[in-house]
């Protein structure tokens, strides 16, 4: 949006520091910015008029240079079991709309955002039908945060005040390790006291294996991390996760073995989506564990959610349940992803969006082909 000469600045994409900075920079107190923070995270006002404690000449110079703009929703649908999923526009590219999609997931005593980092993704795994769209673009930090500010919009508070939503994860669109410029501060404003508030353990990162960003975020955040295995084995990861080509297992769990010990994390989870007949063999069950026995590792098992043209069916419930059993037996905690929002095609590895102007990669040699953005 614009006032006619210059580009608004949306206050969603600006850091606590930055936003401090930034009511310096209109010749105000430091503490304005402070104050801007509350009335954005803490009373959720999207309105300079309704900062009532601002001056009104401040108030009036922040219409004129910022603005709190969330992504507009382009369709809601709302599934059988409490799963609501929205189709977010994220500006245009030569005139084509390019949305992306966030989830929420409610359930007993917590409400869980699925939300994206990217239009689209560039990473082509096998199994995800965001792969398939292709990859446009990354999103902002303010687009990032935008979907946790409209979520926490439309859902509300319980009536004894508690927030609706109290865990985010970054597992809808996209590689967010590949967006690391904007996914950092967005994930530090998930975290600060001022701004959402959340805990590390409530704020999950999920990455298919971009090793030098995971070193990198060893040094700069602590957040809980998931990582997409889903085979115990290079010659069959090559085929699902292509990025493992690049990055392959043994190299994947050094960097993660080093991240919980840079972070004094408790664990990491691995996120392991069950193919029938391709990844589901007591081979696979015996691999897996050899693998990951003695670290501090979850395994969370996921049926496959189907989508057109993918080619691949949901493992048998006792193909699930005996790799269950086996991993838990050798030590290995490991539990089964209860599908959620499947009839609105917002369970993992569901989510499309609109893409549009995509590249199709598949992964060639340069880390800019995939879209990585330090």
């Amino acid at each position: 949006m614009t006032d006619g000469t210059q580009e608004r600045i949306n206050l969603l994409g600006l850091a606590p520091a930055e936003m401090e900075a930034f009511a310096v920079g209109l010749g105000e107190k430091a503490f304005r910015g402070r104050q801007l923070l509350t009335w954005l995270y803490k009373r959720r006002t999207g309105d300079f008029d309704g900062m009532t404690d601002l001056g009104k000449n401040f108030r009036a110079r922040l219409a004129e240079v910022a603005e709190i703009r969330m992504p507009q929703i382009v369709s809601e649908h709302v599934s059988a079991d409490g799963t609501r999923k929205w189709l977010l526009r994220a500006g245009r590219s030569d005139g084509r709309e390019q949305a992306i999609e966030t989830v929420f997931i409610p359930e007993l005593g917590r409400g869980t955002l699925c939300i994206s980092s990217q239009v689209g993704c560039a990473l082509d795994c096998a199994f995800c039908s965001t792969g398939a769209q292709g990859f446009n673009r990354n999103l902002t930090t303010a687009e990032i945060v935008g979907q946790v500010w409209l979520a926490n919009d439309r859902l509300g508070v319980a009536a004894d005040g508690a927030r609706a939503i109290t865990n985010i994860v970054l597992m809808g669109m996209g590689e967010p390790l590949a967006n690391y410029k904007n996914v950092l501060p967005a994930m530090r404003i998930f975290l600060d006291d001022r701004c959402f508030d959340l805990s590390r353990r409530r704020v999950t990162l999920s990455t298919s294996g971009l090793v030098p960003q995971i070193y990198r975020l060893a040094e700069d955040i602590n957040v809980a991390l998931a990582v997409s295995l889903h085979a115990p084995n290079d010659e069959l990861r090559n085929q699902l996760v292509p990025i493992n080509r690049r990055h392959p297992i043994a190299e994947l769990l050094q960097a993660c073995w080093h991240y919980l010990d840079a972070q004094n994390g408790r664990s990491i989870t691995f996120e392991y989506v069950m193919l029938d007949g391709v990844n589901d063999q007591p081979e696979h069950a015996r691999q897996l564990a050899a693998l990951l026995k003695g670290h501090d590792a979850k395994v969370n098992l996921i049926p496959f959610n189907p989508f057109a043209g993918s080619g691949f069916r949901r493992s048998a419930p006792q193909a699930i349940g005996y790799f269950r059993d086996y991993l838990n037996g050798r030590g290995v905690t490991a539990t089964v992803r209860r599908t959620r929002g499947d009839d609105i095609d917002a369970a993992c590895g569901q989510l499309a969006g609109r893409v549009h102007d995509r590249t199709t990669v598949r992964l060639g040699s340069k880390m800019v082909s995939i879209g990585v953005e330090a």
